[in-house]
């Protein structure tokens, strides 16, 4: 009796071994899994989510597997109270199985523990060739910038073999253990899936390495004498082409995904016309930086162009770069509207009428645009022009002129603040810039003093001034006498000296008059009036 009761409970023993191996395989093929897919750049940030979806699974997994062991020992213990011997019912439900089955079985054992040890030797075999592969290219190049990506690329690489050897060893151990076809076939379909993940995280980071190449070889081979000598300008496009790269092989892999689940296999076709979008962003910004690089190569070619015609051409690429902006902004719509075999042609029509309704209501930014457009072509101002602008009832802007857009004009005045103007409401201006500017400087001296000393001095110290700064060009002379006063007159001084350079002059100019008075004992009154124009 007591035998029987160790047989029984030593049966029961084996059945909850099988089911915790069971729980422990499946625990361990979950982590794995998990740790695959935080080294997706896909769920980069998402690690936290993972591991708590690896924990509910975990624990529904080891939730089941108690309720089967419960399930185990109530069904055993229901038939050892009915009188059966769980071995002979066991061995019963053994014999049930054809013969055929268990030399299959073995064999099919055999077979997969062959194969899982020939596949370890191949992957220990790929490894060290890999690594040798890394010291390869890396040697091809002694600039040591681009190996942060080979190595994410082999690093990826080798795990993504060996994960894909693995899982087509289970693919092949079912076959090998003779399971239901259809596992098989789930299995096959899982293994698709994950190779096409695999390729196009493989081809991600080629593409990433090859770019990080390329840019590297670029720079050091770039030359004034060749072609090269433009991509320094162009360089900041290698960050947006590695994002489009990054989008393109995301959405071939999803499409080569997609298709291999019958169900939604129609929505493949997406993914073509998404790529041709994404191919039509990337040219067109390209098109873009590089008609505006030779437009800026083709205005600024000439050596000898006069301050003048360099302001010109400064203010104009503003204009024509919002203009090719505006025009490949369109055209990008309308190429995306075929792409996806919509007819543009009622949508550009309605947008012609609410255009127009949009516009009797956009007066101001109509006219806007209509200042601008005279400002630039009556030559009221240019990009590097020192001018006061604003209305008469309103507070007045002073400073050089940075850009002339379409609606706005934006002044930099001498504390740094950036003033942006509306075209319309720019109102009167004084220009400062054009040909010539006094510099104006009141000088209060006694007025006892020798009026004809006091002129000779700021007579030589203007000549003094002119050979000294380049910007003078013509020597300060004594316009006359402003003002009248018991102790003091006022005399004003002007220096005709280059277009926007009156203040720094003025500035000068002033030291100046302090320290030659001084020596000369001439002693001006606290109360100085300065006035600048």
């Amino acid at each position: 009796m007591n035998q029987l009761i160790i047989v029984n409970t030593s049966i029961i023993l084996v059945e909850i071994l099988a089911i915790a191996i069971f729980f422990l395989i499946s625990r361990w093929l979950l982590t794995k899994f998990c740790h695959f897919l935080v080294q997706i750049p896909l769920f980069e940030g998402k690690t936290t989510k993972i591991r708590l979806i690896r924990r509910n699974v975990t624990a529904l997994l080891l939730l089941t597997c108690l309720v089967v062991s419960l399930g185990i020992i109530g069904v055993n213990s229901f038939l050892i109270y009915q009188g059966e011997n769980l071995k002979e019912y066991t061995i019963n439900l053994i014999d049930l199985i054809p013969s055929g089955f268990w030399l299959g079985l073995g064999v099919g054992i055999t077979q997969s523990l062959g194969l899982i040890i020939a596949a370890a030797f191949v992957i220990k075999l790929l490894n060290y060739w890999l690594k040798i592969g890394v010291k390869k290219v890396k040697s091809l190049d002694q600039n040591t910038a681009d190996d942060e990506s080979v190595d994410a690329f082999f690093t990826t690489l080798n795990r993504r073999i060996t994960l894909g050897v693995w899982l087509w060893i289970v693919v092949v151990c079912t076959q090998f253990l003779k399971l239901p076809s259809i596992v098989t076939e789930y299995l096959y379909i899982g293994l698709r899936i994950y190779l096409s993940i695999a390729i196009g995280l493989l081809i991600l980071k080629a593409v990433a390495a090859v770019v990080d190449i390329l840019d590297v070889l670029s720079v050091r081979y770039s030359s004034p004498d060749n072609l090269l000598r433009f991509y320094e300008r162009l360089r900041h496009l290698v960050p947006f082409l590695k994002r489009c790269l990054e989008f393109v092989v995301y959405v071939s892999t999803a499409t080569l995904v997609v298709q291999q689940v019958q169900l939604i296999a129609n929505l493949a076709n997406f993914g073509v016309k998404i790529i041709k979008i994404i191919a039509i962003i990337f040219i067109s910004r390209v098109v873009f930086e590089i008609i505006y690089l030779l437009l800026e190569e083709f205005l600024f070619t000439q050596q000898d162009l006069t301050d003048t015609q360099r302001s010109r051409r400064l203010t104009m690429i503003p204009l024509f770069r919002s203009l090719l902006q505006y025009l490949i902004y369109f055209g990008v719509a309308v190429s995306t509207l075929y792409t996806l075999e919509i007819n543009p042609t009622p949508i550009l029509a309605g947008a012609g009428i609410i255009g127009i309704a949009v516009g009797l209501g956009a007066q101001t930014l109509i006219n806007d645009i209509v200042c601008g457009f005279f400002i630039l072509f009556e030559n009221y101002y240019l990009v590097g022009d020192y001018i006061q602008a604003g209305k008469a009832e309103d507070k007045t802007v002073e400073g050089i002129v940075e850009a002339i857009e379409l609606r706005t004009t934006r002044i930099r005045n001498t504390n740094g603040q950036l003033h942006i103007i509306r075209n319309g409401d720019i109102g009167s201006i004084t220009n400062y810039s054009k040909q010539y500017i006094f510099a104006t400087v009141d000088v209060s001296v006694p007025a006892n003093c020798n009026l004809s000393s006091v002129c000779q001095v700021i007579e030589e110290i203007g000549k003094k001034l002119k050979i000294d700064q380049l910007d003078v060009l013509e020597s300060t002379f004594v316009e006359g006498v402003e003002s009248l006063s018991e102790s003091h007159l006022l005399l004003r001084t002007l220096t005709k000296v280059k277009p926007g350079k009156h203040l720094h002059i003025q500035r000068v100019l002033r030291q100046l008059y302090i320290d030659n008075f001084q020596d000369l004992g001439i002693l001006l009154p606290p109360n100085i009036t300065k006035v600048e124009d």
